[in-house]
């Protein structure tokens, strides 16, 4: 999620979505599912009718000025798109001293396209309301592709500076939005006309969409209560950007630095790796270990050196959290504070009920009783993990107990013991080009898609490390879009892999626009010549954000609102492309010896298969401790809240063990505290492996298996294709038969089934990029 800024603003609904950058897997959301009940009125009162149904919003916005003013950078930042493929951005020109004023004419723009719409005197129309709103913002939508490089893959403090100025005022701009009467009434008169049932489902939903963003973003409000609601919209934007950056300069300025004598049990590739991050820091004979869990997670696996690994464990996670200018604590008591105060204004409980009314799992109760049913077997399962990993360090005369430092550094030691499985020789045939030549297989073999690279040089890019491929259907050969890759880690770029839009596909005015993707991802960049090895679970978090990447790619809507998503359904659409890695028409042709070239010998593939479900205690307790923590932090009054106590009580009461922490501590919780698309939401990964793990049950039991044909399609035409134009629980229900059930989740995770007999379930490797 981000997160990716979606590349024009055609929903007022997700009004800061994107202008905040979401840390982890991203992506731009609008609201939830539909709900068409209430009152109708007659065509009588809205003076409106079946004829009324066309898409030519006429002369509306003829009157309006272009965004430009008398700096040429903004007005580069402004410009439509030019050159091949439809034209794409000028990421090439980007200047940041025109990124302020063309924000300010963006706006401008927009607000006047608003009223417009609000103050036509013709009667409200699907025509005239919805579809014109879905024509405003193109000029702030392209400044917004620009603000998501800065901010996510080309962070600076000047930068951060602008970022801090203008969020308040781009709340404000929301809010003369979301809060303009005129405009709002129209909206409601088309949501409530009888014209909605001679519309076609998707424009029904987009009416809903719309309809639904205005109501519960406090567009129903009166008085004192929506300024109020402004107000506080406005002080979290400002506590949204101060959050992330402050996360973000604790990655770059906490850079543990490390001597050669200290390389002891760190494999090559990472020390070339950290010997170049050190060169690149001025540190020329040293290795550098970032603070970023790109460098972390490895360097916690293999080190022998335990005090070492105790620093670089502190130092990553205690980020926002050292008491100093960027410490994040009394941000999140404020944001806390503010969330339940404005949702109470709507008249809801708490901030949780409020988020997931048009989410899948509809309320808190519904997220907190899946999460707990899987927490127990989760814990039960660390409690044999830390047992044979003490066992391993008692054998080895470590006179230690398991520290959560340790638990990396032994569960490797366990894997091999266990399964005779040494990660880093898996690693040596994970290089990171010959993955994404498996991830182009699989989208063809799926999708029909040919990835095809363009020169450096054809499309303009911000870094000289992304390269482009143009994507077309490999069959008729018609441009389907083009898919911008950002592999590498660098300072100003936020941690984490997340996939973004820069166009998205729609039919307005008659042209089917091509879909302009990314992804982006924090791989440690080898020394020159060297090739890029990655771990299995970095490799399975590159699949997972490529499918977001197709998700955008497949898009049929017509209506740029209808590629949003609802959050805890779009993580599934990633999360089941992971599935593909371990296929083997993947592993027979793609993973190959970085150096010999030879295939990876079918001995190894077994081992791999045979630690499927391999540390799955650890892997689901961090996960499901954060989003625990994140329910009851949206569910509690949040008055005088402190979060570190907060934290460490609530783990308690959760029973979370000592050896593990959460995987996203508080004070560097982007996904809920930098922006809100996963607030009271980071539940939804867990909700969407549900949907995953019942979805792959479906193709491995289908004659051709992960590749059959007939699957694919259903899961292309039900599931990617149609974006938000249908109910996520109708989707998967036209794609699956049925609804998704929990008990292929806990076969997944080698977890006991509820009502069937187990046996040893095993141990078992799985991760996500969550």
């Amino acid at each position: 999620m981000r997160a990716g800024s979606k590349s024009r603003i055609k929903s007022i609904v997700s009004t800061m979505a994107l202008v905040t950058a979401l840390y982890g897997c991203s992506e731009s959301e609008n609201a939830g599912n539909a709900d068409t009940t209430g009152d109708r009125v007659t065509n009588e009162q809205t003076d409106m009718n079946a004829e009324s149904i066309n898409e030519d919003t006429g002369d509306l916005f003829a009157g309006i000025e272009p965004a430009t003013t008398d700096n040429e950078a903004a007005n580069t930042l402004l410009s439509s798109y030019d050159g091949p493929y439809q034209g794409t951005p000028h990421f090439d020109e980007m200047d940041l001293s025109g990124l302020k004023p063309a924000l300010e004419a963006g706006m401008a723009k927009n607000l006047a396209e608003v009223e417009a719409i609000a103050n036509n005197p013709e009667p409200p129309t699907f025509a005239n309301t919805i579809i014109a709103l879905e024509k405003t913002g193109d000029e702030l939508g392209r400044v917004f592709t620009y603000w998501g490089i800065w901010s996510s893959n080309m962070s600076s403090p000047e930068f951060r500076t602008i970022q801090q100025e203008m969020a308040p005022k781009l709340s404000e701009f929301f809010s003369k939005i979301n809060q303009n009467e005129k405009l709002f009434e129209r909206v409601k008169a088309v949501y409530e006309s009888d014209v909605m049932e001679t519309l076609r489902p998707d424009q029904q939903r987009l009416v809903w969409l719309v309809y639904d963003g205005f109501a519960t973003n406090g567009a129903t409000l009166e008085g004192e209560a929506k300024e109020r609601y402004a107000e506080i919209n406005k002080r979290l934007a400002e506590l949204h950007t101060q959050f992330g950056n402050n996360v973000l300069a604790d990655e770059e300025n906490y850079v543990t630095y490390i001597s050669e004598d200290q390389l002891s049990g760190l494999p090559d590739s990472f020390v070339k790796a950290a010997a170049a991050a050190a060169a690149d820091r001025d540190r020329e004979g040293e290795y550098a270990i970032t603070n970023t869990r790109s460098s972390m997670d490895p360097f916690l696996t293999y080190s022998d050196e335990r005090d070492l690994r105790e620093t670089v464990w502190r130092t990553y996670y205690s980020r926002g959290d050292n008491g100093d200018e960027n410490d994040n604590n009394a941000i999140i008591a404020e944001i806390l504070q503010l969330r339940d105060e404005r949702v109470k204004l709507l008249g809801y409980d708490n901030y949780a009920s409020w988020r997931l009314q048009n989410r899948m799992a509809k309320n808190p109760e519904n997220a907190l009783e899946l999460m707990e049913a899987v927490w127990p077997a989760a814990l039960a399962r660390v409690e044999e993990e830390v047992a044979e990993q003490q066992e391993i360090a008692d054998a080895e005369g470590a006179n230690i107990t398991i520290e959560p430092w340790d638990y990396r550094y032994y569960m490797e030691k366990v894997r091999q013991a266990k399964y005779n499985l040494d990660s880093d020789e898996v690693k040596q045939y994970l290089q990171l080009d010959k993955l994404r030549e498996a991830m182009f297989f699989v989208a063809g073999e799926l999708f029909n898609f040919e990835f095809t690279p363009i020169p450096d040089g054809t499309v303009p890019v911000w870094h000289e490390d992304v390269h482009v491929w143009e994507v077309t259907d490999r069959t008729s050969g018609d441009a389907v879009g083009l898919w911008y890759l950002d592999p590498f880690a660098r300072p100003g770029k936020r941690s984490g892999a997340w996939a973004t839009s820069y166009r998205s596909h729609d039919k307005l005015d008659g042209e089917e626009k091509t879909v302009l993707s990314a992804n982006n991802s924090n791989f440690i960049e080898g020394a020159p010549g060297e090739p890029v090895l990655v771990s299995w679970s970095d490799a399975e978090t590159f699949f997972h954000e490529f499918g977001h990447g197709l998700h955008y790619l497949s898009s049929n809507v017509d209506y740029p609102t209808l590629n949003g998503g609802v959050r805890d359904y779009t993580e599934f659409q990633s999360q089941l492309l992971e599935r593909w890695l371990a296929t083997d028409e993947v592993i027979d042709n793609y993973l190959v010896h970085h150096e010999t070239g030879e295939p990876i010998p079918g001995e190894l593939v077994e081992k791999i298969k045979a630690a499927a479900t391999f540390n799955q205690g650890f892997d689901t307790t961090e996960y499901l401790a954060s989003a625990l923590i994140d329910m009851r932090y949206h569910t509690v009054d949040p008055t005088g809240i402190d979060p570190d106590a907060f934290e460490r009580e609530q783990l308690a009461a959760l029973g979370m063990p000592e050896e593990i922490v959460m995987r996203h501590r508080s004070p560097h919780f982007g996904h809920i505290f930098s922006g809100e698309g996963y607030s009271a939401g980071y539940y939804g990964y867990m909700w969407a492996d549900v949907l995953t793990a019942d979805a792959a049950e479906a193709f491995a039991e289908a004659p051709g298996g992960f590749y059959d044909e007939d699957v694919a399609k259903r899961l292309v035409d039900n599931l990617f294709s149609p974006r938000n134009a249908v109910d996520p629980a109708e989707a998967y229900r036209a794609f699956r038969g049925r609804d998704a059930e929990i008990d292929a989740l806990m076969r997944d995770r080698g977890f006991p089934v509820p009502g069937e007999n187990q046996g040893d379930s095993g141990g078992g490797d799985a991760s996500d990029s969550n």
